[in-house]
């Protein structure tokens, strides 16, 4: 059984510029297909627009408002709504001012540094 506590892992800062604490990858557990993180963005700031050639991911918004931008469709994002960004498709998500971003980061499979490219 593999039980990580949120505050014991120590955070980093993504390719794409959010900070995140992988709460569950290959790092930390047993995990094969995919990997469970907490990512924060500061209040005003963004992550660089980007994509995932192999992995999907989904963002679940825990607190903070922000704007999310998906293959250059735009929508406002708040406390509990859920978000399918597809493998392949360029995405950013930026917290408006005022309200830091804090989410959850599903990815399958798991996140690595080497799946994330820029224009």
């Amino acid at each position: 059984m593999t039980i990580n506590q949120l505050s014991a892992q120590a955070p980093f800062t993504t390719k794409d510029g959010s900070t995140i604490r992988s709460i569950l990858d290959r790092t930390n557990a047993p995990v094969e297909m995919q990997s469970l993180a907490e990512a924060t963005v500061p209040a005003g700031t963004a992550t660089q627009r980007h994509y995932h050639k192999v992995s999907e991911e989904f963002y679940f918004i825990l607190e903070g408002h922000g704007l999310m931008e998906i293959n250059g469709e735009t929508q406002n994002v708040g406390p509990g709504d859920a978000i399918l960004i597809p493998r392949t498709a360029w995405h950013q998500i930026t917290a408006n001012a005022g309200s830091t971003l804090r989410f959850l980061c599903c990815c399958a499979p798991p996140y690595a540094h080497e799946d994330t490219y820029f224009e």
